[in-house]
């Protein structure tokens, strides 16, 4: 990682990151829980959280097409201005004397989230751009570690202000992450590549579904290869439940179980680039899935040193899963339509999560949170035997290819 660290770009882009990420991330933790706090506030977070998840599910594919057509850096410059003009019109109203109610609550994690749709697609495919080759994988590797460092920070830093700030002050710090990005951002050099221009030209919006329609064995290794990390969303509802109704444990076993997560997550942030380099991102890929689905197979059968210690591997199979997908896609895909081949995934991951979220809600309502815990399990076999299936049934042919 040391080779990556050196380069001014990737710093620059570090340093825009942990800016917006922490900010963001802040604020993305204080409003849900006063939005929660608030008076039959946890049914309408519920109502909130699913209308943003359809909302995303929607624009997502054009996210995609919108990051291989304009520039992904003013794209990011766009995305971080509309937010600060956006949450500084709330914190003014604040210091104005406003009192925040339900509807600000809801506009501000509107913004947040949508700010997260267009983020995460739009640095992906920049990072592809912009870095040559044989900086992937440390490349993915430090930003997994970067982004589990900014999210314990926010979530410390949260936890403080929740008590002692008032909203508009906290909103006003996520203004000042935002100018700190922009500022990163500007400095950063970078010029869209002709082939690019050349290529969004004239291809439409469907060359993503084209692509991976000739590459089938591609796309089934990509799509159930995303499976731990929409794992890790469904879980982010069955935890807690679990937690509370069947190991009957207080708030604070929840928080040594997400500070364990965090720290399995960071070593396969450092790990995973080392072994991918070693054994190649597919080898990598497919054992950090089986190594999930192990995990979360065993997670109702355990007492609860052993369920938490089941954490760290759940975190190492996800997060190192991820770093050495990322760093596949960024090898295969052609930089001109990898907006829309990952927008793809994407919105087949939110739809998934919709299904099962919506599934495994009426089941919790019954009290089978076990049979959720055994049916998530299934799926994650699956997903680990279409993975090993796919990776050596012609996956890579014809990815070399660029469109012309």
């Amino acid at each position: 990682m040391k080779g990556i660290i050196t380069d001014a770009r990737f710093r620059l882009i570090l340093m825009a990151n942990i800016a917006s990420s922490i900010g963001t991330g802040i604020t993305m933790i204080a409003v849900p829980w006063l939005l929660v706090t608030s008076e039959d506030g946890n049914v309408l977070f519920g109502f909130i959280t699913l209308g943003m998840t359809l909302i995303n599910f929607m624009i997502t594919p054009y996210v995609g097409t919108l990051v291989d057509r304009i520039s992904r850096k003013n794209l990011l410059l766009i995305s971080e201005i509309l937010c600060l003009l956006a949450i500084l019109m709330f914190a003014i109203l604040g210091f104005a004397g406003q009192t925040y109610s339900i509807w600000h609550y809801t506009a501000i994690f509107m913004i947040g989230s949508l700010y997260y749709t267009i983020f995460y697609p739009t640095m992906f495919a920049m990072n592809q751009e912009i870095f040559d080759k044989s900086q992937y994988k440390a490349l993915n590797g430090t930003i997994e570690v970067q982004g589990q460092l900014s999210s314990m920070i926010a979530g410390a830093v949260a936890s403080y202000l929740l008590i002692h700030w008032e909203l508009q002050f906290i909103l006003l710090l996520n203004v000042a992450s935002y100018a700190a990005a922009v500022y990163f951002y500007v400095r950063l050099p970078y010029e869209r590549t002709k082939n690019m221009k050349k290529v969004n030209s004239r291809k439409g919006d469907w060359d993503g579904l084209l692509y991976l329609k000739e590459r089938p064995a591609l796309f089934i290794f990509l799509f159930f290869s995303t499976m731990p990390f929409l794992g890790v969303m469904i879980t982010n509802y069955l935890f807690p439940v679990y937690l509370s109704d069947v190991l009957k444990v207080s708030g604070d076993i929840y928080a040594l179980e997400n500070m364990i997560y965090a720290i399995g997550a960071i070593t396969a942030g450092m790990a995973i680039p080392i072994i991918a380099k070693k054994f190649g991102n597919e080898s990598t890929i497919l054992v950090g899935v089986a190594l999930y689905s192990v995990a979360i197979s065993l997670i109702v059968f355990v007492s609860l040193p052993i369920y938490l210690s089941l954490m760290f591997f759940l975190a190492l199979g996800n997060s190192g899963t991820r770093v050495a997908r990322n760093s596949f896609m960024m090898d295969q895909i052609p930089n001109e339509i990898i907006g829309r081949v990952d927008s793809l995934f994407r919105t087949a991951g939110l739809l998934f999560r919709l299904l099962a979220i919506a599934l495994f809600t009426k089941m919790i309502s019954s009290d089978l949170i076990i049979i959720c815990f055994l049916i998530l399990s299934g799926m994650m076999i699956i997903a680990a035997f279409a993975v090993f299936v796919s990776s050596r049934n012609g996956m890579n042919k014809g990815t070399e290819e660029k469109l012309v």
